[in-house]
């Protein structure tokens, strides 16, 4: 089997399609919600639901936790312990859209 000029054009937009792919991702920059005693009732309100250890992985695998229940919690939480939020901060309603629960 020859490799012509055409299957050579193909293989090098394929290698530059990956390496942009590759160049642009890279480690996840969002801050996660630490998993201790004072987000403890936002990781309840979440995992309230949570299929239980012994269910099939099939329910554990497309389990999504429920994050506007734990994000009521938050603002409030963060205005009485006087938590600043950073500058350019996008809208408070909203913190698990970027901020993630650990498992």
């Amino acid at each position: 089997m020859k490799i012509d000029k055409r299957d050579w054009m193909f293989i090098a937009v394929v290698v530059v399609v990956l390496g942009i792919f590759l160049s642009i991702s890279g480690k996840e920059k969002t801050t996660t919600v630490p998993n201790n005693q004072m987000h403890k009732v936002s990781y309840d309100a979440a995992f309230k639901n949570a299929p239980a250890a012994d269910a099939s992985i099939f329910t554990r695998a497309f389990y999504k936790p429920d994050k506007k229940a734990a994000e009521v919690f938050c603002e409030p939480c963060h205005k009485e312990k006087g938590v600043a939020f950073p500058p350019n901060h996008p809208a408070k309603n909203r913190c698990l859209f970027c901020h993630k629960l650990k498992r």
